[in-house]
């Protein structure tokens, strides 16, 4: 886990080594279909398999924004990058 956010735990799923730098997002127990977040010189939406409400999901991309170089910082320790 790298942060809880409204109640949302965003995260890397260890499977994805050799993919480009994202997060997971979801409620509850985390899972490799959860919400992707593309997290590069821009943030991208990849998919909203969680379904998270657009005024949660707008904050989250806030969030992961106002984030990025710590989150690519924390992708290259996580897979030895």
């Amino acid at each position: 886990m790298l942060y809880k956010l409204l109640g949302y735990t965003i995260y890397f799923w260890s499977g994805d080594a050799g993919e480009p730098v994202h997060v997971h997002v979801c409620q509850g127990r985390p899972t490799e279909n959860a919400t992707k977040i593309w997290v590069g010189e821009r943030v991208i939406l990849e998919h909203n398999k969680s379904k998270i409400p657009d005024a949660d999901l707008l904050k989250i991309l806030r969030f992961v924004s106002q984030n990025k170089k710590r989150i690519i910082e924390q992708w290259n320790k996580h897979f030895g990058i």
